[in-house]
């Protein structure tokens, strides 16, 4: 059994209106020292051991389902458990 840590964020060139919101109303609230925000999302997932490698069933598996290619990247990390 693998636990699996998934991290996606947006490609540095695509625009993060949420992680703007963020930045502005943390500065409005008198937190200046903040100068930006990029919001994200995080999974966390438990995978079988198969006869499969596990990186390449994680790729397969962010580029078809859970990260959107063209707007996101995203990092792993593997436990075994």
């Amino acid at each position: 059994m693998y636990n699996v840590k998934i991290y996606v964020t947006l490609k540095k060139s695509v625009l993060d209106p949420q992680g703007t919101a963020v930045k502005d109303a943390a500065k409005s609230m008198g937190y200046g020292a903040v100068e930006d925000v990029r919001i994200g999302k995080y999974m966390e997932l438990k995978v079988e051991k198969s006869d499969r490698d596990i990186h390449e069933l994680l790729d397969e598996l962010c580029d078809k389902l859970l990260t959107n290619p063209v707007m996101e990247d995203y990092r792993y990390e593997i436990e075994e458990a």
